[in-house]
């Protein structure tokens, strides 16, 4: 699976870590930096605020905090360093 051409070095980033650490039958990584410019967290250069939909096997059983607990804890880099806000929507696959 490879990341969109639309997405910066951050979120190639992250799409990278979510694809190595999940193995998502299904992911999505989209920038929306651009609806938050000039609100608190914002950056000048945008990759500040991302919405992440991943569908994979290592969320089965787990509930939804724990799933979004194993997303923050694969970009806690990111997260710490560069990321102000991450909108998740994950689940095992049907």
């Amino acid at each position: 699976m490879t990341p969109p051409p639309d997405l910066g070095p951050v979120g190639r980033t992250i799409a990278g870590k979510l694809q190595q650490a999940f193995a998502p039958a299904e992911l999505e990584v989209v920038d929306e930096s651009h609806h938050h410019a000039g609100h608190s967290g914002s950056r000048q250069d945008g990759e500040s605020h991302f919405r992440v939909r991943i569908v994979s096997e290592a969320f089965r059983g787990r509930s939804r905090v724990d799933q979004h607990r194993m997303v923050n804890a694969a970009l806690a880099d990111e997260l710490r360093e560069r990321v102000h806000a991450l909108a998740i929507q994950s689940s095992a696959p049907a």
